[in-house]
């Protein structure tokens, strides 16, 4: 008999992983948007009705699945994730009245901008957090939330922290064909990224073979600054490359939010994810990522 999965957070990621699963799982999936109904039963996920920002509508979600994958952002502001939070709390809220079973394992995908600027220092999953703004802040919260949780109930817990995705559908091609500026190389700073379709299937190992207590880097091989992976995407899809600043010409021609992540440099180590995960990368590097993308983007494909 299968085993049932709760995802919690039915996105693009999620949509993308669930034809992995089904094979082994009957899928749930929270949803609060009833016109997104149909399209998450095309996926094969039966949606369940409810919002995490309304914790009255979590009532049921106790006891319904043995697995969670919880893919749901946190809320936009303030420090603390009020929806991790409510998730928690549902999954075991009936449980003293009635005799359901606990969740055995719960996956969380967290972001790598827990570990803030590290001045381009490459890290591994044991290098402290130091989160720069409240976004990551909000991030750490909730990864300790889950981790508490799991030692007081006895669930198994493990971690994804994810870089940039990207995608087909997921390129700055608006972006590059505004023409808007980004960073010149000596003020530039390392990212790191994943395709959506390997990130899929790091999904999809890490419910098979992630440790208990285990974070894991979701990240591909490339060691890029942001400026190039910019270019790498202009160069593929014939779009003329960003115009390049001093970082003091910044403000009122880059957004704030951009900013933030310019403002923050890293380079993540896989090593981990690739030997206890059994991950071979169908993407390793970026390049090979995006050309993939502008092909499957030429007419007629």
């Amino acid at each position: 008999m299968k085993k049932t999965l709760l995802i919690i957070g039915c996105g693009d990621i999620a949509r993308r992983t669930a034809p992995l699963l089904n094979t082994h799982y009957r899928i749930l999936g929270l949803c609060r948007n009833t016109a997104n109904f149909d399209t998450l039963r095309q996926h094969g996920i039966l949606p369940l009705s409810g919002d995490l920002d309304c914790p009255k509508t979590l009532s049921k979600l106790a006891g319904t699945a043995q697995v969670v994958l919880h893919l749901a952002p946190p809320p936009n502001q303030g420090i603390h994730d009020t929806r991790t939070a409510n998730l928690l709390a549902a999954l075991v809220r009936r449980l003293k009245k009635q005799s359901l079973i606990l969740p055995q394992q719960l996956v969380y995908i967290s972001t790598s901008g827990v570990y803030g600027d590290c001045n381009g220092a490459l890290i591994d999953e044991t290098h402290p957090v130091n989160p720069g703004n409240e976004r990551a802040l909000r991030r750490i919260d909730a990864e300790r939330q889950i981790r508490n949780w799991g030692k007081r109930n006895h669930v198994n817990v493990s971690i994804l922290r994810v870089p940039g995705i990207y995608a087909a559908n997921r390129l700055p091609l608006k972006r590059l064909r505004d023409g808007a500026p980004i960073l010149s190389p000596e003020d530039d700073s390392y990212t790191n990224h994943i395709h959506a379709n390997d990130l899929s299937r790091i999904i999809y190992s890490a419910l098979r073979y992630a440790k208990h207590g285990r974070i894991y880097h979701a990240c591909d091989d490339s060691h890029l600054k942001m400026g190039e992976y910019f270019d790498l995407v202009a160069d593929c899809f014939g779009l003329p490359r960003p115009p390049r600043i001093k970082r003091d010409q910044a403000n009122g021609l880059i957004s704030p939010s951009m900013l933030s992540y310019m403002d923050e440099s890293r380079r993540l180590t896989n090593i981990r994810m690739k030997r206890e995960l059994h991950i071979d990368l169908y993407y390793p590097t970026v390049l090979e990522g995006i050309k993939n993308d502008s092909m499957c983007n030429q007419p007629g494909n």
